[in-house]
């Protein structure tokens, strides 16, 4: 059957997270002179602050802590790597990141290029993402992509999250779509290919990172524009 619903992940796969972050921490650490009063280096920082988010989302995406957990921590662990426990700053960074990273939202390369080539062949676009529901619409219509999905779900709205099947079946009901017309891309092996791959679904892996997984007939890219391989 002949795809006719593409399912993007969002951070990372659209949306640069991982820079629109970058400069929001930096202008934070600028805010509140964190250098002048702890002689902390702002990339020394934002290196650890980087490993300690990665590891507490992959925590997340496999059910063993919750968001709250995740915010209460990112920033309070990244601090005491560096020797200060300060509980009033590290919530007040996290409280302030959510807010003004949404005052970044650089997209990844090529994003609204495919995303206009897929639009104009007819297919019918959709968001499935494992980042927080307050901010995932936002993050959307800020950066201007809004207008090209159909459905946008975040797994907040569902309660599970990729790679599990259920917020894939969950999102294909909203789409009005099947297993057979539709296909997934994302940069996460686990949560969007593994996860895809498990339900059934057709993928593309956003081998952003160059990973190089080795995985017969795996369907891979490195950049988006080299989507129009595949469709």
């Amino acid at each position: 059957m002949k795809i006719q619903h593409i399912f993007f992940d969002l951070d990372n796969t659209l949306w640069d997270h991982r820079r629109n972050a970058y400069l929001t921490i930096k202008d934070l650490f600028e805010s509140q002179e964190i250098t002048l009063k702890y002689a902390i280096d702002f990339d020394e920082f934002h290196e650890v602050y980087h490993e300690i988010n990665e590891r507490l989302w992959e925590q997340i995406r496999d059910g063993i802590i919750g968001k709250e957990y995740l915010r209460k921590h990112r920033f309070y662990d990244s601090f005491k790597h560096f020797g200060v426990e300060n509980e009033e700053l590290a919530a007040y960074f996290e409280e302030h990141f959510l807010d003004k990273i949404l005052n970044h939202n650089e997209l990844v390369e090529g994003a609204d290029l495919i995303l206009e080539y897929l639009k104009a062949k007819n297919y019918t676009l959709h968001i499935i993402s494992n980042g927080f529901k307050e901010v995932t619409e936002r993050k959307c219509i800020l950066s201007g992509i809004d207008q090209y999905f159909y459905t946008i779900t975040s797994a907040d709205a569902v309660g599970i999250r990729k790679p599990a099947p259920e917020i894939f079946e969950y999102s294909l009901g909203r789409a009005e779509a099947t297993k057979e017309q539709s296909i997934l891309i994302g940069d996460d092996w686990i949560a969007d290919v593994i996860g895809a791959q498990n339900f059934g679904m057709d993928v593309i892996f956003f081998d952003v990172y160059q990973e190089n997984k080795q995985q017969e007939g795996l369907k891979a890219i490195t950049h988006l524009l080299q989507i129009k391989d595949y469709l």
